[in-house]
This record gives structure tokens, sequence and C-alpha cells, in this order.
């Protein structure tokens, strides 16, 4: 499968920030990106994969309710 490259504008849409958060992330080299001359352009992968990394799961415990009923 091909990997769609983004433009800032597009990643920071897709992340639902501003574009300053992105251009943050490759000025401090925390995502892949393809420089293409003067523009930057951002793999979909590369933000598929950042949102995977930085994607908090809930704990799941067991219920001290359900031991006492048992």
């Amino acid at each position: 499968m091909k990997d769609r490259y983004l433009s800032v504008d597009q990643v920071a849409e897709m992340l639902g920030t501003t574009a300053r958060f992105p251009r943050r992330l490759i000025a401090e080299r925390r995502i892949t990106f393809v420089k293409v001359g003067r523009h930057v352009r951002i793999p979909e992968s590369a933000v598929d994969a950042f949102i995977q990394a930085h994607t908090v799961k809930p704990i799941t415990t067991r219920s001290t309710h359900a031991k006492a009923v048992a």
C-alpha cells in the first residue's frame, strides 16, 4: 500500500490542532518527515504511528465489590 504524503496543514487538521503543533514535531524531530524542495511532507503512516504511540488506554481493575459478593 502506498503512503500518502500530507502537508503540515493536513496533519494539523487530522490531529485537530493548529499548524504550529506539527511544525514543532518536525523541528524537534519527533515525527518522520520528507523534505521536497522547500516543502515538508509527513507520511500518513507516521501520523498514525504518532497517534498510536501517544494513545493512553484506560486501566481496567477488578472490582472489589465483585469479590466480596462471590
